[in-house]
């Protein structure tokens, strides 16, 4: 049986191991999906053994995604680009290191309704790990214009500088208020919202976005701010299907078959639920 696992810390919370083995079961695949937990002084070791002829790969997430790039021996060009790993193939024991964040988002826009960006102008609300998959996902679908909010916009400069080709603008959050009229997408990569009555804007301030904006939350479930932006009868969709599309890209890179996405998507539907009775 092969093996294959979310390397991080920590990781008992983690999805993946029900919407991966859900995945396995479903195309006949005789493989596992293991949590590993890994402190960051064992990170070598770890990523050494993904070398084993009986393992497919693993996933990474934090605080690893970094970490792990020098012991990859070979890097993706859009792992390169965003300077993370979250998903490491094993081919005949040479690493590969990918990333499936930036796929899994454009593939949740698009599913909600977003083919292009090309006359848009997305809004950012965060300058951490998970902005940096989502800039060169809207890179990808052709925002000529991105802004990039950050409490310290000393981060939000450099993250610009580091990304941007004069495309990715930092910009005051006090000044939001002049800069949401005009955004055609707004993505809250924050950690605000994870628990209710934690919002990274006002209702008010939601208010003044225009009704044809998208707002999309990387939470993984309904957020004040997604809320919000219904009421002002703006589209909104949750981090839920970036998990599993960035799930469904990494289970196709270590198979080489097409992922079985809604089954991946029942799967964690079903676990979610059960979680939440208890």
């Amino acid at each position: 049986m092969k093996q294959c696992g979310l390397i991080g810390d920590p990781v008992e919370h983690s999805l993946s191991p029900v919407m991966q083995n859900a995945a396995f079961r479903e195309s006949q695949v005789d493989a596992t999906y293991h949590l590993w937990q890994t402190d960051a002084k064992d990170i070598p070791s770890r990523i050494e053994s993904l070398r084993d002829p009986d393992v497919l790969g693993a996933n990474i997430t934090v605080p690893h995604k970094q970490i792990v790039l020098p012991h990859c021996d070979d890097l993706t060009a859009t792992a390169r680009r965003i300077g993370a790993v979250n998903t490491i193939v094993n081919r005949s024991g040479t690493l590969l290191g990918d990333n499936t964040d930036a796929y899994g988002f454009g593939a949740t826009v698009r599913g909600a309704g977003v083919e292009s960006g090309r006359h848009g102008t997305a809004l950012i609300l965060g300058a951490g790990g998970a902005a940096r998959a989502v800039i060169v996902a809207l890179q990808q679908l052709g925002f000529p214009r991105i802004l990039l909010a950050n409490r310290t916009v000393e981060r939000a400069q450099r993250l610009a500088d580091e990304l941007g080709g004069g495309d990715v603008l930092p910009v005051d959050w006090d000044s939001l208020d002049e800069d949401l009229p005009g955004a055609t997408m707004l993505v809250n990569a924050t950690s605000l919202g994870w628990h209710d009555g934690e919002m990274p804007l006002t209702p008010s301030q939601v208010a003044r976005m225009p009704r044809r904006a998208l707002v999309v939350d990387l939470t993984y479930r309904e957020t004040d701010l997604l809320r919000a932006a219904k009421v002002r009868g703006i589209a909104s969709v949750d981090g839920f299907d970036m998990l599993v599309h960035q799930g469904a890209r990494s289970f196709s890179l270590w198979t080489g078959l097409d992922a079985p996405v809604s089954v991946m998507r029942r799967a964690v539907q079903t676990e979610q639920q059960l979680r939440a009775a208890r």
